[in-house]
């Protein structure tokens, strides 16, 4: 299998946040603050939906005796600790500054380019989608992500600005990733790249919840920012070893019994 059959879902979903971005821009600038609100205040109902529908998950989940729900928020805690430790949040601040400043970027590139970064990585889809991309050279889950992203880039980059554009950087490194490391994750990790055995895997389906309620933390922060209230944000990207973490509180459950 070739390089560019293993990525590329993740040039399509690229070229989409991209576009979308564009549309965004051109589109945005005519609409008044009134009406950019309120199209901040749609995607945040949303992604709440998209992330309450992922949180699903944790009720499939049971490590021992321990329930989903429970993994999560053990492995949400620790990653909260871990990622204030890092200081992730700010890190991610930094380097939308750092880009804003090489680009000579205006507004509020860096909330854009951090929520759309946060929103296009986290969820099922970007590793679902990696693993059969990277293992088989099927881009269907990305061709349905990158549909997703494009139309929410739209919207974002409507009310942000150039820096959601941006947040492409953060999908090529993050999905491209998970493409080439696909051989690794699927044969070794989760039993192959049969899209069944994965969307059934109880370690993606604890992923997929412990994401989801991070997704939760980023509707609430859109509906801040179309609510004019943004200094009481949730701190998700602090939150980010949590899905590093939950694969790993798993594993210990099963082990422990």
């Amino acid at each position: 299998m070739t390089l560019l059959s293993q990525l590329s879902g993740t040039f399509i979903n690229v070229a989409t946040v991209l576009l979308g971005t564009v549309l965004g821009l051109l589109l945005g600038g005519r609409l008044p603050e009134k009406t950019q609100r309120t199209l901040l205040q749609t995607l945040s109902l949303v992604t709440l939906y998209i992330g309450l529908d992922m949180c699903t998950s944790l009720g499939k989940v049971l490590g021992g005796h321990i329930p989903g729900v429970i993994l999560a928020l053990v492995s949400l805690a620790l990653g909260a600790v871990l990622g204030e430790a890092l200081g992730i949040e700010e890190r991610l601040g930094h380097l939308g500054d750092l880009l804003r400043r090489r680009f000579k970027g205006g507004g509020r590139f860096t909330e854009g380019f951090v929520a759309a970064s946060l929103l296009f990585c986290i969820g099922p889809l970007t590793i679902v989608g990696g693993i059969q991309n990277g293992l088989t050279g099927d881009s269907g889950t990305y061709v349905l992500k990158s549909v997703l992203d494009g139309i929410a880039a739209l919207a974002l980059a409507g009310v942000y600005g150039v820096g959601v554009g941006f947040s492409a950087l953060t999908v090529l490194l993050t999905q491209g990733g998970i493409s080439l490391a696909s051989g690794g994750l699927a044969g070794v990790l989760l039993g192959g790249a049969d899209p069944a055995v994965l969307k059934t895997n109880p370690y993606v389906l604890l992923v997929t919840g412990t994401g989801g309620l991070m997704i939760l933390g980023i509707s609430v922060n859109l509906m801040l920012g179309g609510l004019g209230v943004e200094d009481r944000r949730v701190r998700v990207g602090s939150l980010l070893p949590a899905l590093l973490l939950a694969p790993l509180a798993l594993w210990l459950a099963k082990v422990i019994g």
